[in-house]
């Protein structure tokens, strides 16, 4: 196993390496394996923070993160409510941490929540034998339909470049790449270029460089062919299209999945206004990638404030998972 410590633009790294772990690998590594530091910022309380009860103050609520762009965001989000609106005194965040101490810190009762469970992609660390019976999983928060694969601008798209079958017209002959090691990556040099015989080359970086290298030619409405995903901020800032995959080649990486929040199995009984905010959240696509896009406007370093920022527009989001804890807690 490996300690994930990518930031956030990152991400995909991560992700694609984790998707070939297996069960065994949950077993291997504890909590303890990866350093884990607290989320950058703090949020401050508001005139509403004691409106559920008094006793939120006093609540310990660790939130487990593998610092994924959405998991980032979704876990800061609901640090940002429950502290201000719910009146929690104070929720950690810890990590970025591996998918196996993720999953057995939650088991274990050591992190209240797992808010990035990738379904079917994660059933294996799901359906441990040292985590199936401890934890429960929560319905999807997520709305949208996640995305994966070869991706270009629209301005490509407007020309004629529609499916990966067009890419030898694409006035380009290179893929923009990411890490070598993410998964991914084998599928589009050894299936997807072969598959299609494309004449382009894999060049393979960072998540970050590629990044940098759409916005070059974004700007300059140049070709560029990338690896694409969703939920991430890059799809609200460039208009991206995805391209059509006839044979079927970039699968299972194409196929959508469920994002989905994991629980210990006690915390609906011992905490019941925690355990309906976290299932009261949904959030949609574009919801998803606003807020990652105000955390990377805000820097990296400081997501409650990019946080902070995205409530300023969308604090209608979040009233429903507010009302649904204060309804808890009055049954309490």
């Amino acid at each position: 196993m490996f300690c994930v410590t990518r930031k956030l633009s990152d991400r995909l790294l991560s992700r694609r390496e984790v998707l070939g772990l297996g069960a065994a690998g949950v077993g291997v590594v504890l909590l303890g394996g990866c350093g884990g530091a607290g989320s950058s910022g703090e949020a401050s309380s508001s005139a509403g923070a004691g409106q559920v009860s008094g006793s939120n103050k006093d609540k310990k609520i660790t939130f487990g993160s593998i610092g994924w762009t959405e998991d980032v965001a979704v876990s800061n989000l609901s640090k940002v409510v429950m502290e201000k609106d719910l009146g929690y005194g104070g929720v950690d965040i810890k990590g970025p941490l591996e998918l196996g101490p993720l999953f057995l810190g939650v088991a274990g009762e050591e992190l209240t929540a797992f808010q990035d469970v990738w379904m079917p992609n994660n059933k294996s660390y799901l359906n441990s034998a040292k985590v199936k019976p401890k934890v429960e999983l929560l319905p999807p928060w997520f709305e949208g339909q996640t995305k994966y694969g070869l991706a270009v601008p629209m301005y490509m798209k407007k020309k004629g470049i529609v499916s990966i079958a067009d890419l030898n017209r694409a006035g380009t002959n290179v893929i923009t790449g990411i890490e070598p090691s993410a998964s991914f990556m084998p599928v589009i040099r050894n299936k997807v270029i072969p598959g299609y015989n494309l004449h382009m080359k894999l060049v393979t970086s960072s998540t970050a460089a590629m990044l940098a290298e759409l916005q070059k030619k974004y700007s300059a409405k140049q070709p560029i062919v990338i690896p694409a995903w969703s939920p991430h901020w890059m799809n609200k800032k460039y208009d991206l299209w995805y391209l059509k995959d006839p044979k079927g080649l970039e699968k299972p990486f194409s196929n959508s999945s469920k994002l989905q929040t994991v629980v210990s199995e006690n915390l609906k009984n011992d905490d019941p206004v925690t355990y309906a905010f976290l299932k009261a959240i949904k959030l949609t696509e574009d919801q998803v990638n606003s807020l990652e896009l105000e955390i990377n406007k805000a820097g990296e370093d400081n997501p409650v404030k990019g946080v902070n920022n995205w409530l300023e527009g969308n604090r209608n989001v979040v009233e429903p998972w507010i009302r649904a804890a204060r309804k808890a807690s009055r049954q309490s």
